[in-house]
This record gives structure tokens, sequence and C-alpha cells, in this order.
């Protein structure tokens, strides 16, 4: 199963980049089985800019998830900090190999009725893979 995911721009580049190795939330996903993040780059951006394989996905207080994570976050740890402020659970995504489109894609190639989700939604496999070409980096 996918996952769609909104992420702001500059964690985006990070991601594509390699900088960013974890995807940081503060639920996780409540089926089981996600293998592939589609990543919608958020404003000003709006765009389906590619996707990663789900290698990992991490469970835990918010120490103890920096501590897994911190070498290749993506983010500092102030930000992490007020991110998870009054938490006790944090989650992290280990992002693995990632796939660029070669083109941005508009989210309505997913379905009429998608549209940008606060945090994430569920998408299921038997999308037209076609639409979807990679620029390998």
């Amino acid at each position: 199963m996918k996952v769609l995911l909104s992420i702001k721009p500059e964690y985006v580049n990070k991601i594509l980049s390699g900088e960013k190795k974890f995807e940081f939330r503060k639920v996780n996903f409540s089926k089981k089985g996600i293998t592939k993040v589609l990543i919608y780059a958020t404003k000003p951006v709006g765009k389906l800019v590619g996707e990663f394989e789900v290698t990992e996905i991490h469970q835990g207080s918010p120490d103890s998830i920096w501590t897994i994570t911190k070498s290749f976050a993506g983010i500092d740890k102030k930000y992490f900090d007020s991110y998870y402020q009054g938490r006790d659970k944090a989650v992290a995504i280990a992002i693995g190999k990632v796939d660029v489109y070669k083109k941005p894609l508009d989210i309505n190639c997913l379905g009429e009725k998608v549209s940008p989700p606060q945090s994430f939604c569920y998408i299921s496999n038997d999308m037209d893979e076609k639409q979807f070409e990679f620029k390998y980096i």
C-alpha cells in the first residue's frame, strides 16, 4: 500500500538530495504494509514530485527517536523539539530508495477526489503506473 504525504518544499529538497533520510510525523499509519510514500511538495510547488520506499517505521519517545535519526534527520534539534513539544510519542519514517518524477504531476492524476492531505492519505496500489516516469538521480 502507498501513502500520499504533504511535505514542505525545503524538506522535499533535502529528501531528494539524500540529506534527509527520515520523515517525521506525530501519528503513525493505522494500516499495515505501507511500502511507498508519494511525495506531494506543498505550495508554492503544489505537485507530486516523486516517491520513496519505506524501509522502516520507528515509533517511540521523542528522545529515543532523535537518538536514532539525528545524523540524517534533515532538521535541527531545536526544530525537532518544537515539532514534538508536549508529545510523548514520535514517528520517524525511514526513507529508502527515492525516485524523482521526470515531470512533476498534478495531484488530480491520482483521481478526481484526491486532494493534498493535511498529513497523509492512503492510495491504492492499482493506480496506472505508466503515468509515473522517473528521473534517476
